[in-house]
């Protein structure tokens, strides 16, 4: 009996074994799958704890911070030498780029000049053999004029040597003779060969545009007292005006005295005063002229008979103008502008002002003559043929290549 109830105890203690171990198992999957299990609650974050630092630096010595300092200076000096190598290379970069471009240039300046030598080469024989032509010419007239200057020397000589019987005076003759001589043919030569030079109207006077400051100053020959003249010259004017000066001469109390104008297509001569005008109309084509033109401008003062010549042809004679008035002395004359006292300008003696730049001349001008009487229907026929000699006859009061004529401003001399 006692043995059956033992076993029957043990039997009954393995079942509650049993069942607690699996409820036990049951408690732990639950607890593991509940997601709150792992929230911090307000109890547990009110104690807080300090914490120790994981990786403590230590104080540096000052022989670290110096080393520290020297290792950043060295890095910030190696920073900079890469950066200046940087834009060393970029500059030689561009240079180099600039250098080719200037090479390129400089073959394509070699390759012009070169074009330019070959045609100039090309063009040297037919000026040669023309400056050849002409230096013959030359010395062909000066050796007729030397010879004719000794021939003539000779011949006084001879004379002034039968003159005088006496030995002394005939050397003394001879040897001032001899002095007479070379003075006659330098001053013969010296006077000659400026005429033979200019002998053409291969130079003129460019006036580059409209202006108060761009103008000629001519100094006459002889004082203008004038009782009748004749006014020449050869123009080729870039743009007219309604009033445009080629010449004008005058004086404090009148600037009008000689004045050759143009005027849209007209040219227009002005004696003794405004009032006194002489005008020739379509003289020159609507806006201006590309060609070459010669005027002239007459006056004598007995009958007041003025007239205007172009091209060699008379364009208009008008009879009682200024008649019997006298051109005074003591003015000034000059190309290109008219000195009439406006603008503030600063001037010769006897003006106080200057010049207006809506009267200036633009464009170029050469064969500049003045005479002191009226000229012929063929001397003005002569000066207005295109034949390169028209220059060559010069007036007594200005004459083209001999008077002195002083370009202010930007007027200039060319060929």
């Amino acid at each position: 009996m006692s043995h059956c109830r033992l076993a029957r105890a043990l039997h009954v203690l393995s079942l509650c074994l049993c069942v607690a171990l699996a409820i036990y198992e049951d408690d732990i999957e639950v607890n593991y799958a509940d997601p709150f299990y792992n929230v911090i609650t307000e109890a547990e974050t009110t104690e807080s704890t300090p914490s120790t630092v994981p990786c403590s630096v230590p104080d540096l010595s000052k022989w670290d911070k110096m080393f520290s300092m020297l290792e950043n200076s060295q890095m910030r000096e190696n920073m900079l030498l890469q950066y200046a190598d940087d834009i060393i290379k970029v500059e030689m970069d561009s240079l180099r780029q600039e250098m080719l471009r200037s090479a390129a240039g400089t073959k394509v300046s070699l390759q012009l000049d070169n074009h330019f030598k070959g045609m100039l080469d090309r063009l040297k024989p037919h000026e040669d053999t023309n400056v050849k032509s002409e230096n013959l010419q030359l010395e062909r007239v000066l050796q007729q004029l030397l010879s004719t200057a000794q021939s003539q020397t000779a011949r006084l000589l001879k004379l002034e040597s039968s003159c005088f019987s006496g030995p002394h005076s005939k050397m003394g003759l001879q040897h001032s003779n001899q002095h007479q001589e070379q003075e006659h043919i330098f001053l013969l030569v010296s006077f000659i060969f400026p005429l033979l030079q200019y002998k053409s109207c291969d130079m003129a006077l460019l006036f580059p545009m409209r202006s108060r400051r761009i103008y000629t100053s001519v100094i006459p020959e002889i004082p203008l007292s004038l009782s009748s003249f004749t006014a020449c010259l050869w123009v080729k004017p870039n743009a007219v005006s309604n009033k445009t000066v080629l010449l004008s001469y005058g004086n404090r109390r009148n600037p009008y005295e000689i004045e050759l104008l143009l005027s849209h297509d007209a040219a227009q001569l002005t004696v003794g005063g405004e009032a006194h005008l002489v005008e020739a109309s379509g003289v020159l084509k609507p806006g201006g002229t590309s060609q070459w033109i010669h005027l002239c401008g007459a006056w004598s003062s007995e009958q007041g008979k003025a007239s205007l010549w172009v091209n060699g042809q008379r364009a208009v004679v008008i009879p009682g103008v200024a008649e019997g008035h006298v051109i005074p002395q003591g003015g000034s004359l000059q190309l290109g502008q008219e000195r009439n006292g406006c603008c503030g300008g600063r001037g010769v003696p006897g003006f106080e002002e200057g010049f207006d730049h809506k009267l200036a001349f633009a464009g170029k001008m050469t064969g500049v003559n003045i005479w002191d009487r009226v000229l012929s229907e063929e001397e003005i026929t002569q000066l207005g043929q295109l034949d390169n000699q028209s220059c060559g006859h010069r007036g007594n009061v200005v004459a083209w290549g001999v008077s002195e004529m002083v370009p202010h401003g930007g007027a200039q001399f060319i060929h």
